[in-house]
Formats: C-alpha cells, structure tokens, sequence
C-alpha cells in the first residue's frame, strides 16, 4: 500500500518571534554537517562505533526579504552577538514540518534548536540582470542542538 506526504503551512520562530517575510525557494533549510556517529572497522572484521558529539550541531539557512520586520529583527540580534557575545543571549529556534496524509490527518516533526549563533555575516547580492537574489538576505545560524519529535 502506497503512503502520501502533501506538506505545507510550516513555521518557524526564532527567540519566540514567529517569522512570516521568507523569500524564495528552500526559505528555511536545516542540515546536520556532521555524521552523528563515527564507523571504524579493524583486524578480524571487528568494529568500533562511537558517537560523535559534533553530529549534533545543526546549520540553519535562513532566506528573508531585505529590510522586512522580520530582516531587521534578526540584523538587530546579529548586531548584538557581534558588538559583544560574551553578552549574548544564544539563540533558540522552533522549526514545525507539517505533513498531511491526504485523508485529514497531520504529522508534525518539529525540530527545537537551542544554543545559536550567526554562523557568518548575512550575505547579500546586486544585480544588473534582474536576478531576484538581489531582494534576500541570507541568515546563516548555527545550534548547539536541534532534537527532532514527531507529533
């Protein structure tokens, strides 16, 4: 028997703001750089498995549309981490993925990311052929910890 993902209607907050000026395209892109868990195979066929505890760092990719509320918001915060992070107030994010069955019901994972910092500086474009790039910034943030539930 086949199954059905209809997704839409996703949301993300970001130190209790719900963000609503996304732009283009893959808006909001969570990724995993790291293997969770590291696979040594020795003499014998024997093997060592070991968790690796930089699996658990997450890269967030943020797409907003220049000088929208939500654009200010995270430049304001951005501004902050670089005039002093020792000062800080880490990031926290809730990321929800709603998926329909297409008989009614919906499954949400939700991913909860603690512990966030601006990765890099937010990147921008110009364009002399039209490209809409130029109208998004590009957040770039980084968490300590991103645990997934399925609700």
């Amino acid at each position: 028997m086949s199954s059905t993902a209809i997704a839409g209607a996703d949301s993300l907050s970001v130190n209790g703001r719900n963000m609503a000026d996304f732009a283009d395209a893959d808006f909001v892109k969570v990724t995993f750089p790291t293997d969770r868990v590291m696979v040594k195979r020795s003499k014998n066929g024997n093997t060592i498995f070991a968790i690796n505890e930089m699996g658990g760092i997450a890269d967030m990719e943020l797409r907003l549309l220049i000088g929208s509320s939500d654009d200010k918001f995270m430049n304001s915060l951005f501004l902050g981490m670089e005039a002093d992070i020792s000062t800080f107030n880490l990031l926290a994010a809730s990321f929800s993925k709603r998926v329909g069955d297409g008989k009614g019901n919906v499954t949400v994972a939700v991913y909860q990311l603690t512990g966030g910092v601006f990765k890099r500086r937010i990147e921008v474009i110009s364009s002399a052929e039209g490209s809409i790039e130029q109208s998004i910034a590009v957040y770039h943030l980084q968490f300590g910890d991103a645990p997934r539930s399925i609700q």
